[in-house]
């Protein structure tokens, strides 16, 4: 097993409140994570939620299978322009750049989890994007990228909305941002960051409503 895995057993459910979670220092000054998924120690895949404080930087470097960022609060920056928060970024594969945060900022990021075919360069302002409908009363949509069968998206829950209950062949994975999700299992608050193995099903709701990011699709079904 690689040095410092941690969640990488994909056919496994994963829940963890993010929010309760440590700090933890990663190797640029100034800018701290706290580690939900991790193949290795500073390298293979990462998913992460990073905080820059303000003026922190990272030298400029490689992402060999590309990197996903959503930026959950401040603003994000790098030498292509700055991000305000809800910010959904994609940098393909074999890219680089040297972010930083003049205000600081936090985010979630994805490293090296992007097919080398998928070359496609993101920067969405999701603030700036009307919502959806989505296929039920009450749920809302703002897609953010899709590539084979996997689909990125934040999905809004009006109060009392529910969804169907559906199975996710290749998993799925949520990130709550406001509000509290719930579903056949528990309930979720923000900041919460859910991991749902390939073959799993349930059926969100949300009583009080609440706005999630979510990616489906994109975990190998178990052997």
């Amino acid at each position: 097993m690689p040095v410092e895995s941690l969640n990488m057993d994909r056919s496994k459910r994963v829940v963890l409140e993010t929010t309760s979670m440590p700090w933890e220092a990663s190797p640029a000054a100034g800018v701290m994570r706290k580690k939900l998924e991790r193949e290795a120690a500073e390298s293979g895949q990462v998913t992460s939620v990073v905080r820059y404080e303000a003026g922190s930087r990272f030298k400029p470097h490689l992402h060999p299978a590309g990197e996903e960022i959503l930026v959950l609060d401040g603003i994000f920056e790098d030498e292509h322009g700055a991000y305000p928060a809800g910010s959904y970024l994609r940098n393909p594969p074999g890219s680089s750049h040297a972010p930083g945060s003049t205000p600081g900022c936090v985010l979630l990021v994805k490293l090296n989890m992007i097919a080398r075919d998928d070359a496609v360069t993101l920067r969405k302002d999701t603030g700036g994007e009307r919502w959806l409908p989505g296929q039920l009363d009450g749920l809302w949509l703002k897609p953010l990228h899709a590539h084979r069968d996997e689909q990125t998206r934040l999905v809004r829950f009006d109060a009392g909305a529910s969804a169907s209950h559906h199975e996710h062949p290749r998993g799925e994975e949520i990130f709550v941002l406001e509000g509290v999700l719930e579903d056949d299992f528990g309930c979720y608050s923000a900041g919460t960051w859910l991991r749902a193995p390939p073959g799993s099903a349930h059926r969100p709701t949300s009583s009080g409503g609440c706005t999630v990011w979510v990616k489906s699709g994109h975990i190998d079904p178990i052997p």
